[in-house]
């Protein structure tokens, strides 16, 4: 049987969108973010530029929307925590240690984030090779292990990164360290999970753009994407701000690295409100 005619698009060796002809003479389209996110494949029927929806079954529905409402909810409250965090060590309501608790209990739900994110790639509805204009639903998984497909690396990027703060938000409870140590313990986790969020929202905006540059100002899942990544960036300014210098033993910009942890989280805070939305 000959194969239908498809076109692939995505960024470098990722494939973020596919389109196909019908047996019937109609196509259909299937997008990454779309289809995990909303559980959706866009069907065109022969002979008309009109699109419908092709929606996954129940339970992918059902499973697609509790992901998101613990994903979301997750990094709304984390993003609020860090927000606080950094408020007190801004304006000088508590001491180190409180503030240490509250960018921990932050950073646990940016975690759980993390892994809801993680899990709905690694269970969303998968598209049926060969021109069937649909999606199908596997057995759930807790884990997966796809480097291929792109929304993995994605979010697994991203999770990693949230585990990496981890190593820095415990490490910040510890007393009496040198300046050496608060670098070396502290702060280079620090940086090193901006670099992952960074990474991770590089690789988000390659494929709900798949590949180029873009600017979807109607799209929910780009905006989504961008005001996250924007929220990385300030993350990573606010990091190399927070570098304690040996001759003075004082952060490079104290002020810097609270307002740029404030308004990073912000960010992520707003994305997860969107993201609330973005269900099928």
């Amino acid at each position: 049987m000959r194969q239908p005619e498809q076109r692939a698009d995505g960024a470098g060796p990722f494939t973020t969108r596919l389109a196909w002809h019908l047996p019937d003479g109609g196509s259909a389209v299937w997008e990454s973010r779309l289809a995990r996110r909303q559980g959706v494949l866009l069907v065109h029927p022969p002979g008309t530029a009109a699109s419908r929806q092709t929606n996954a079954d129940d339970v992918a529905t059902a499973r697609l929307r509790r992901l998101n409402a613990i994903a979301s909810t997750a990094f709304i409250i984390g993003g609020a925590l860090f927000m606080a965090g950094a408020a007190v060590g801004q304006f000088g309501t508590g001491d180190a240690t409180t503030c240490a608790s509250i960018y921990f209990a932050g950073g646990l739900f940016f975690t759980t984030g993390g892994y809801a994110s993680l899990l709905q790639v690694i269970n969303a509805p998968r598209h049926i090779p060969g021109g069937e204009a649909r999606l199908v639903t596997h057995s759930w998984r807790w884990w997966s292990y796809e480097p291929t497909r792109l929304d993995w690396l994605s979010t697994f990027v991203l999770f990693t990164g949230t585990l990496v703060f981890g190593v820095n938000l415990v490490d910040s409870f510890l007393q009496g360290l040198s300046v050496r140590q608060v670098n070396r313990l502290i702060w280079t986790p620090d940086v090193v999970g901006c670099i992952l969020f960074l990474i991770s929202g590089h690789l988000a905006l390659a494929e709900v753009c798949h590949g180029r540059p873009c600017l979807h100002r109607r799209s929910l899942g780009w905006w989504i994407v961008a005001i996250n990544q924007l929220g990385s960036v300030l993350f990573m300014v606010s990091a190399l701000a927070a570098y304690t210098r040996h001759t003075t033993e004082s952060l490079i910009n104290t002020n810097i690295a609270n307002w740029g942890t404030l308004t990073g989280a912000l960010c992520f805070s707003i994305g997860g409100l969107l993201q609330l939305y973005e269900h099928p």
